[in-house]
């Protein structure tokens, strides 16, 4: 026992050693537990049952469809650059025509060839579908062409017919999060379609209400009977994305409500708490680790680009996400940037999982791994909140260096159809801009 204690104390002395000019204690041991008493400042209510949603009101506002539309019919750049990628992407034949007939599937299965589903995965099928319907929408809304919108609602209708559940091993988790906001979102859009029947309508918001919401809540309440963080961060994130688009198009405000306390005061990794897990200040002022830091960086990335999902669906309702804590999504953004983009190094406190151990150093894995994430983020910060360029440099430069910002493509799969994309046709409100000069 005195040989265990020692080693144990030998630990805690090299850890807490090997700090900066902060306390070694607060700065270079964090566990998920450090901060759940802690007071965050935000101004975020849950807001009463009956509340109505605001329409379109979830990736998109009116005011983003106007301004895309505006700026497409002018020929103006980047936004003209934005349509082109979206025509481009294999979901458009040649002639810029819808290419993509609906596929739907009875299940949905990610996690397949297991005990708990003998059928193969089928998932990407299912991504794409939801990609196609999603990008046909948008070119409705761009253009006003209805074949568009027609090829739109029949992917839509017939998911909603056919599916019936989600299956596979726990991944299944990871298939309602990623595509249920997908789906939603693209229904989202085409609500205001006169050509999409009431009841069909009707029945796409109930098929997404019965078969997405419903493993994302099971998820989000019992982790699959595991210890409430052995699921990373973007687990939960994708789930809570979900669970908010759902709520908006089904017009139900208990889910949204739901997705809204679990960001809040939840006791997973998607709790903001526990997602962004230290904010630095002195020298590093204007960044903040998030808790897939240490793991790798293509998992990293995606944290953020969820992050942006969350943020902007919330921000269409009126409850200020990209403001919460002094605007700690826009310092995560900055340090995942900084690493990845800008390749330059960042600082690193010492993690501690309970499930997945102790991370001592920012991972090297999938460094520089770029995803369609940047712009949403830049525009609100810079264009929305008017925050000052030197807080927004490095997520300006993903910015430059990926626009104009790719949409999904019907010719990839797994985790290059994670985030819808489009957002340099959708979020920019001004021309490329240079970084400025550290």
């Amino acid at each position: 026992m005195k040989t265990k204690n020692m080693l144990l104390f030998g630990l805690l002395f090299f850890v807490s050693s090997c700090g900066d000019d902060i306390d070694p204690i607060e700065r270079d041991w964090q566990t998920p537990s450090d901060n759940v008493n802690e007071e965050i400042q935000h101004d975020i209510t849950l807001k009463p049952e009956g509340t109505a949603f605001i329409h379109p009101g979830a990736l998109h506002s009116q005011e983003d469809i106007d301004r895309a539309k505006s700026k497409v019919a002018a020929n103006e750049s980047p936004w003209i650059d934005g349509w082109e990628k979206i025509v481009t992407t294999g979901f458009f034949d040649g002639e810029r025509k819808p290419s993509l007939s609906p596929n739907a599937t009875v299940k949905i299965i990610r996690g397949g060839n297991t005990i708990w589903e003998p059928e193969p995965d089928n998932y990407n099928n299912a991504a794409k579908q939801a990609h196609a319907a999603y990008q046909y929408a948008l070119a409705w809304k761009i253009t006003n062409d209805t074949q568009y919108a027609q090829a739109a609602i029949n992917i839509l209708n017939a998911w909603a017919q056919t599916c019936k559940s989600l299956n596979g091993d726990s991944n299944v988790s990871l298939a309602a999060g990623l595509y249920g906001y997908q789906f939603a979102n693209a229904g989202e859009l085409m609500r205001d379609y006169a050509g999409w029947a009431a009841e069909d309508l009707a029945a796409y918001q109930k098929w997404m209400v019965d078969v997405f919401y419903k493993v994302n809540n099971d998820f989000l309440v019992r982790h699959h009977d595991a210890d409430v963080m052995n699921y990373w961060a973007n687990w939960d994130l994708a789930n809570i994305a979900s669970m908010l688009a759902i709520g908006i198009l089904a017009d139900n405000r208990s889910i949204y409500n739901q997705a809204v306390e679990y960001l809040l005061e939840g006791e997973g990794n998607g709790c903001l708490k526990n997602t962004i897990v230290h904010v630095f200040d002195g020298d590093n002022e204007g960044l903040a680790q998030i808790q897939e830091s240490g793991r790798d960086q293509g998992h990293a990335t995606l944290v953020i680009g969820l992050l942006g999902v969350i943020a902007q669906q919330t921000w269409n309702q009126g409850d200020d996400f990209y403001g919460y804590n002094d605007n700690v999504i826009l310092k995560a953004s900055e340090y995942t940037a900084k690493y990845n983009v800008a390749m330059l190094d960042v600082p690193f406190v010492y993690y501690n999982n309970p499930i997945h151990g102790l991370h001592t150093t920012i991972a090297e894995d999938q460094r520089g791994k770029q995803r369609p994430m940047w712009e949403v983020l830049y525009a609100h910060y810079s264009s929305v909140k008017n925050v000052e360029p030197k807080w927004t440099q490095y997520t300006l430069m993903g910015v430059n260096q990926q626009r104009p910002e790719t949409c999904a493509n019907a010719s990839t799969g797994g985790g290059d159809l994670d985030l819808l994309g489009c957002g340099t046709l959708m979020y920019a409100r001004q021309t490329t801009v240079e970084s400025p000069v550290e």
